[in-house]
């Protein structure tokens, strides 16, 4: 059934963890600064206003912000451009795993 409401994916920030021992296309779309505080070591910082201009190869995209609202929303941008993405729930707010500080 066609839906106007094209609901976008979601894992756990623990389901992400287990996801992370396969290679997966992980963006950070929180500010340089946000990313630099502290980021998954697998995330390529790409912020919420840069969205429109992501042009990845692979075609499955996770996205992580801080809470879950930015990267819901750059998940309908990355949707609308035929991406298949997955929203991560929570953000890094929720994150448990090791980060990265720097660029």
């Amino acid at each position: 059934m066609f839906s106007l409401f094209n609901k976008i994916p979601s894992i756990s920030t623990k389901e992400l963890k287990d996801k992370l021992s396969e290679k997966i296309v992980l963006l950070d779309v929180r500010t340089q600064a946000e990313f630099k505080g502290g980021h998954i070591h697998q995330a390529i910082s790409k912020p919420l206003d840069k969205m429109n201009t992501y042009n990845g190869k692979e075609k499955d995209v996770y996205v992580i912000c801080q809470s879950g609202m930015r990267s819901k929303k750059a998940a309908k941008t990355l949707k609308n451009k035929g991406y298949n993405v997955v929203n991560v729930r929570g953000g890094m707010s929720q994150w448990r795993g090791s980060v990265l500080r720097g660029k």
